[in-house]
């Protein structure tokens, strides 16, 4: 008996700042937004694939700069195009042996790296 797999992601946001999540992690990211089961927590909960990212509120909120999650995608290439038409920034990654990927950072400067597998 062991580890299985990954349930979600958690991230930290600033209170009172859904409205900018969903716009980003729905309206750019093209994530689907899930229901929470206690609404009065605030932040929101996004699903795509088998991704699931948690945003919770933090009080004394500080971006993740280092630890991230790693978001697979279909086609770097065409995802980055969406992205620099919603004013999203991109930084390539360092090569990896099997994938592309890089970095953006959601509305808050949390890091996220883009991952797509080779072959």
């Amino acid at each position: 008996m062991g580890v299985i797999g990954l349930d979600h992601v958690q991230l930290a946001m600033p209170r009172g700042a859904e409205e900018r999540a969903r716009a980003f992690y729905a309206g750019v990211l093209g994530l689907t937004e899930a229901p929470k089961p206690e609404a009065d927590r605030g932040g929101c909960w996004f699903v795509g694939g088998a991704a699931r990212i948690h945003l919770g509120v933090e009080d004394d909120f500080a971006p993740a700069k280092k630890a991230h999650p790693a978001l697979l995608v279909e086609d770097l290439k065409v995802f980055v195009r969406k992205l620099e038409v919603a004013g999203v920034g991109f930084k390539p990654g360092r090569p990896l042996a099997g994938y592309k990927r890089g970095d953006i950072a959601d509305p808050f400067g949390n890091r996220i790296e883009l991952m797509q597998r080779l072959g």
